[in-house]
């Protein structure tokens, strides 16, 4: 792994971080039309499917509190203490907020998610072959998630010209990968093994995005990965005395460098499909330098500084408040403030953070660029 995870500097957006800028000010400036949200991936974005899913999803910490405590009080399958990225942008776009697609209750006039938590963009079966264990669902992106949105057409249009003006103005996001890798490297797999998947979990992505603009989509947001070396249970896991392995920010830089390796290599896949596909447009997502930038402006978004790498509701006894084996959940102690917390539970981020990033996101990457086919 050390051969690979070399020393990198933290790459940092070119452009300056504009901080909390409101909703109604973003609409302001511009408003594309979107009428529909379609979302899939994991469990930054699953609104209810896991819990629905399987016995085990049922049982997952996700539909219990503290989970949910800050936006209906109660837990919904949001795996954290409130909303998500895509509520937040379900709101911009004066949506109502995404119903899981597993839910029979739900209502899917504007959009559906079809996200699972813990879910990856290669089936089970192909991580099985590489040694990679996935327990938590069988309902991958491909070909899982895109199946359920093939028997979800019918539902809103009769033949493919109508799905074509159906889905005209809607816009899908496909936020998958991260577990395929999360899988590999707590499975004890080398950083060489870990990158020569990067090429396999990209390539379910594209497939995915190429079977969804043949059904018409138009508008298409692929995020990248997090700067992961910043996360509380990377950190737990690859603790080291070593602090040259550490950035500015005390998060691991061979994690980090992987995780720009696999953001570049989809930008240029996502490029090349872009030029085959001139009349859709294909937006990343910079999550890195989403999360980049709030960490270096923590103190200035209400976070407390001190707390960006705890986890706000954990049982670890260490500096990051991160124990896989008592994770958060009924029982287990949430901090006081969530509000200042950057971590919710070691693994995903609190309501606030998702916040913070999805109004950069919405500013610097899916507004500007979806704009330009804005009817």
């Amino acid at each position: 792994m050390a051969k690979v995870a070399k020393t990198f500097l933290l790459i940092l957006a070119a452009f300056f971080f504009t901080i909390a800028v409101p909703v109604h000010a973003l609409h302001d400036q511009i408003n594309p039309k979107i009428d529909a949200i379609y979302q899939f991936g994991d469990s930054i974005s699953d609104t209810g499917n896991l819990i629905r899913d399987n016995p085990i999803g049922a049982r997952s910490n996700c539909g219990k509190l503290p989970y949910g405590q800050s936006f209906s009080f109660k837990p919904t399958g949001r795996c954290s203490n409130g909303r998500l990225m895509i509520d937040f942008f379900a709101e911009y776009f004066k949506l109502p907020y995404l119903d899981a697609y597993l839910n029979k209750d739900g209502d899917f006039s504007h959009g559906a998610n079809f996200a699972v938590a813990g879910s990856t963009a290669l089936s089970p079966y192909t991580l099985a072959a590489r040694g990679i264990v996935s327990r938590t669902t069988r309902s991958s992106l491909v070909p899982v998630q895109l199946a359920w949105f093939r028997s979800h057409l019918p539902s809103i249009c009769s033949n493919p010209s109508d799905c074509k003006s159906k889905l005209a103005n809607a816009l899908f996001i496909i936020e998958s990968g991260g577990n395929d890798f999360n899988y590999a490297f707590f499975g004890g797999k080398s950083m060489e093994e870990v990158r020569s998947m990067v090429p396999q979990v990209i390539q379910n992505i594209i497939t995915a995005i190429q079977e969804l603009i043949s059904l018409g989509a138009t508008r298409i947001v692929v995020p990248g990965n997090f700067p992961i070396g910043c996360l509380p249970i990377y950190l737990t896991s690859f603790q080291t005395n070593d602090r040259t392995m550490y950035d500015e920010l005390n998060c691991l830089k061979g994690m980090n460098e992987f995780a720009m390796f696999q953001n570049n290599y989809l930008q240029q896949i996502l490029r090349e499909i872009q030029m085959q596909h001139p009349t859709v447009t294909i937006v990343y997502a910079d999550y890195f330098t989403a999360l980049t930038q709030l960490l270096q402006n923590a103190a200035s978004l209400g976070f407390d500084k001190d707390e960006t790498q705890r986890a706000c509701c954990g049982m670890g006894n260490n500096a990051y408040n991160y124990d896989a084996a008592k994770m958060c959940g009924r029982g287990v102690p949430a901090c006081e403030h969530p509000y200042k917390s950057v971590s919710w539970d070691g693994v995903h981020m609190t309501q606030h953070a998702y916040k913070v990033m999805a109004k950069w996101l919405l500013k610097h990457n899916i507004i500007p660029s979806i704009s330009k086919t804005a009817p």
